[in-house]
């Protein structure tokens, strides 16, 4: 039959887990950068010293979300060739 090809089913999934780590990671990047904003926000910074905050906070944000979607990703590829 179709043996070492993929089936309908796998790539389906394969789908469904990458349009899903990309969407955790962009969410992740996003409250981040937001709690970056909010803090920038309530102590009141302005100038360079808020612009540095928002800066950190993209970058943190970044990073993060980046990590999120490399995790996922590997989880997803370990447990497909453990055959689950």
């Amino acid at each position: 039959m179709d043996m070492g090809r993929e089936s309908r089913w796998d790539k389906d999934a394969m789908t469904v887990e990458i349009a899903f780590a990309l969407v955790t990671a962009a969410v992740l990047a996003g409250v981040i950068f937001a709690v970056a904003w909010a803090l920038a926000l309530v102590l009141g910074l302005s100038g360079s010293a808020g612009r540095g905050m928002l800066v950190g906070g993209a970058l943190l944000g970044a990073v993060a979300g980046v990590g999120s979607l490399v995790r996922v990703l590997l989880r997803f590829d370990k447990q497909r060739r453990m055959g689950n």
